[in-house]
């Protein structure tokens, strides 16, 4: 099987994927916005997260040359603007313009966020990771910007962002997107509270 035809196997397989909306600065001071689906955390402490660029695309070389960049949260209200900043652009055409998107100033690093994100990482580059065709780009968290309106006081008086009103979009394969759909919540067991009630026997 052709590596593109198992790429199309493997995306389709391994969902649904959350999406890292990179912003970043090129050499010519062109902000670039693109839409990442390998994204998840890589670090606790100190704070990291990566993408990864399959090939090398006007993301991957922005951050090797600056060695900064911005992920934005990929909302549901922004879904058909998040898909547009996918399209093929030239280098000098900045994709916050031609998405009609906002550029918000960061408060650490040089890349905007998107003002119309609720939720941003502003990161600078840790390493980056060569991987066959691929690579994995590790950012250190330098900032998280979260809009108060996501904030919720939960059962143990932890203030964190809820996920309904996040509304986060992931990548299925083909052209399918996906929603959050029913949050099922269940905590978790510890060994002394072990009930036993999946035993076979």
């Amino acid at each position: 099987m052709s590596s593109r035809n198992f790429y199309k196997l493997l995306t389709a397989t391994v969902v649904p994927r959350p999406i890292a909306w990179v912003s970043t600065i090129s050499g010519d001071d062109v902000a670039n916005l693109a839409p990442h689906s390998f994204f998840t955390v890589s670090c606790v402490d100190p704070p990291m997260v990566q993408f990864t660029s399959v090939g090398t695309k006007d993301t991957l070389t922005n951050v090797r040359s600056t060695a900064e960049f911005v992920v934005c949260a990929a909302t549901e209200p922004m879904f058909e603007r998040i898909n547009a900043t996918a399209t093929d652009f030239p280098p000098d055409i900045g994709e916050f313009e031609a998405a009609g998107l906002t550029p918000e100033p960061s408060r650490t690093v040089s890349p905007p966020r998107v003002a119309e994100s609720p939720a941003a990482f502003e990161c600078t580059l840790e390493r980056d990771i060569e991987l066959g065709d691929s690579t994995v780009v590790i950012g250190r968290v330098r900032e998280l910007v979260l809009d108060e309106d996501l904030l919720v006081r939960d059962e143990r008086d932890n203030l964190l962002p809820d996920a309904g009103k996040l509304a986060p979009l992931a990548r299925l394969g083909r052209d399918e997107w996906a929603t959050l759909g029913e949050i099922l919540r269940i905590p978790r067991i510890s060994y002394a509270d072990w009930p036993g009630h999946f035993d076979r026997g």
